[in-house]
């Protein structure tokens, strides 16, 4: 299948440092990668209730007596009501 001469180089090519080099690196990394999928662990329970509404406070209704004093500090400064 393949010729003679392409044997000896197919080998040299794997034995070269750099392919070896490589292929350990390569290596490495895998055992990084599920070691640290080994370790690492989600949170057991989330809670996934409603996150609670804040009620908001209705704006109160000025009394008469506020009214009242809105309107004479108006008239005060001479402004007219639109």
């Amino acid at each position: 299948m393949f010729p003679e001469g392409i044997w000896p180089l197919l080998l040299e090519v794997i034995k070269s440092w750099q392919v070896i080099f490589i292929t350990i690196v390569i290596i490495l990394f895998i055992f990084l990668v599920n070691y640290v999928s080994r370790t690492y662990h989600r949170p057991k329970s989330v809670s996934k209730s409603k996150p609670q509404k804040i009620k908001t406070q209705k704006p109160k209704k000025p009394s008469k007596q506020e009214k009242e004093a809105e309107d004479n500090s108006n008239e005060a400064l001479g402004l007219d009501d639109y």
